[in-house]
C-alpha cells in the first residue's frame, strides 16, 4: 500500500482575494460552480458532501447530489427515512461541501435545513429518468435487505404498479434545503498558505472574511 503521508501536490491554480470576490455568497458559488461544469476534468459538479448528525451527537457523511442553488441555499432530494432523513428529523441542521479537487477549491455551506414543499419534490420528481423515480418507491434506503435480488423484484413490483402510467413521487421521499448561514471559499495556495474567504451571516446582513488556512 501507499503511504498516504507520502502524496503530495503542490497548489498553485489559482487564488482568491476577499476584496474581489463577489458581492453575495450565490453570486461567488454560482461562477466558481459554472467553471467547475465547464472543466472536463470534474465530474458530476453538482456532488456535495452532506454531514448531519443524530439526536446524540453521532456525525454521518455521505455523498449526495444538489438539484438547485438559489438564493435560499441549496437543495439535495432523499428518502425521508434514510439515515439522513432521520438525522434531520431530529436535528436539522447540517453542512456540505463542494470538492472540485481539479480546480483545488472547495465551498462549505452551514447551517438549518428544512423540507422543501411537496409542489417543488413533485416538479422534480417529474423530471427524474423513470428507472429513478421507480428506484425511490423500490428502496427502503439505510435498511438492512437480503440481497441485490430482493431489491430487483421490488423495482419489478414498482413498475408492474405503475405500468405505462407516470410515476407519482412517494410520500417518504422528497427535498430538503440547507439555508447557510456561513459560506467558506477555499483555494489552494503554495506552501499550504491556502485562501479562505468566509460568508458569515450576522443578523440581516453577510460579513465578508478571510481566515487563516
Amino acid at each position: 500500500m501507499t503511504d498516504p503521508a507520502a502524496l503530495r501536490q503542490s497548489y498553485a491554480k489559482g487564488r482568491l482575494d476577499e476584496t474581489e470576490v463577489a458581492d453575495t455568497w450565490l453570486g461567488q458559488l454560482q461562477g466558481w460552480f459554472a467553471e467547475a461544469v465547464a472543466d472536463p476534468a470534474i465530474v458530476e459538479a453538482n456532488a456535495v458532501q452532506l454531514a448531519t448528525a443524530d439526536a446524540t451527537g453521532r456525525p454521518d457523511v455521505r455523498t449526495v447530489l444538489a438539484k438547485a442553488i438559489d438564493e435560499r441555499g441549496v437543495v439535495f432530494y432523499t428518502n425521508h427515512d434514510s439515515a439522513k432523513g432521520r438525522d434531520l428529523a431530529t436535528n436539522p441542521r447540517a453542512a456540505l461541501v463542494f470538492a472540485w479537487l481539479a480546480q483545488e477549491r472547495q465551498v462549505r455551506l452551514a447551517g438549518a435545513v428544512e423540507q422543501v414543499t411537496r409542489a417543488e419534490t413533485d416538479a422534480y420528481f417529474a423530471t427524474r429518468p423513470r428507472e429513478s423515480q421507480l428506484g425511490a418507491w423500490a428502496s427502503p434506503q439505510s435498511q438492512v435487505v437480503t440481497s441485490r435480488a430482493a431489491l430487483e423484484a421490488a423495482e419489478a413490483d414498482a413498475a408492474r404498479r405503475f405500468a405505462d402510467a407516470p410515476v407519482p413521487a412517494p410520500p417518504h421521499w422528497g427535498g430538503f434545503l440547507l439555508v447557510p448561514d456561513s459560506v467558506e471559499f477555499w483555494q489552494g495556495r503554495r506552501g499550504r498558505l491556502h485562501d479562505r474567504v468566509r460568508y458569515r451571516r450576522a443578523g440581516d446582513e453577510w460579513a465578508v472574511e478571510r481566515l487563516a488556512p
